[in-house]
């Protein structure tokens, strides 16, 4: 049985998940997985199904749902499925390699052998570290975080990044129900919540690099949602009660 658990969601990523998978399982560490599949129609979920069955029945486990529902409800209901099969430490990651499998280890030592209790994957920590992504997108994204930054007064540098490792105790804790958002800003909002509650955040530095294989499914109304989302954030930081950090 291991300790950790990665739940990658996916949507079309017949052409990744089962590399993914493999990278994965060839860690010296082991890792489980959780799959959260949004009715892929290009098979994806039979992958995983077929990978179950012949190879890692123990260790590769699949959520299907009926449609696209969005990434934060995705999240979500691995973090529940996660809490109740009693991971302790549970990550976020994409299925297309854009998160290198090798950096997994480093975001769990941060939480397992440093204390911290939410490890960030980070490209902007270190400088701008991504690879491959026109500048449009690298100067949106980056620009974003620092518009977060500004908005909430929140020091972490990549706050919509999607590669993260958290301890099972913030996830208990974060009222799961109560975060609002379901794209780019649901990364950010689980990290304010985090930061807000007293949660040690670390931002471990790793280069970014886009998709190879597959479609991206970043779009205009991600980013709409998150700049008007901060701002909501923002104003929950003054009004909003948060839960007690619970006791180490």
């Amino acid at each position: 049985m291991s300790d950790s658990i990665i739940l990658i969601p996916t949507y079309n990523e017949k052409e990744n998940i089962e590399k993914i998978i493999r990278a994965i399982n060839g860690l010296e560490k082991s890792f489980h997985i959780l799959v959260i599949d949004d009715g892929s129609p290009d098979g994806t979920a039979k992958i995983v199904h077929g990978l179950i069955d012949t190879e890692f029945k123990d260790r590769l486990f699949i959520i299907e749902r009926s449609g696209k529902l969005g990434l934060g409800t995705a999240y979500i209901a691995g973090f529940k499925w996660a809490l109740e099969h009693n991971y302790e430490y549970i990550f976020e990651m994409d299925a297309d390699f854009s998160h290198d499998p090798n950096d997994v280890p480093r975001l769990y030592s941060a939480c397992h052998d440093e204390g911290y209790d939410v490890a960030i994957g980070s490209r902007y920590v270190s400088g701008v570290n991504v690879v491959n992504w026109p500048i449009g997108r690298v100067l949106m994204s980056y620009f974003a975080s620092k518009y977060v930054r500004f908005v909430t007064g929140f020091k972490v540098h990549d706050t919509t990044a999607g590669f993260k490792c958290y301890k099972r105790r913030v996830l208990e804790t974060i009222e799961l129900d109560k975060i609002r958002f379901k794209g780019y800003a649901f990364q950010i909002e689980m990290k304010f919540t985090a930061y807000k509650i007293g949660f040690k955040i670390k931002e471990v530095p790793v280069i970014f690099v886009n998709r190879r294989e597959g479609v991206s499914k970043m779009n205009g109304g991600i980013f709409g949602e998150a700049f008007f989302g901060v701002m909501r954030l923002r104003l929950d930081g003054w009004i909003r009660k948060y839960p007690a950090l619970p006791k180490a």
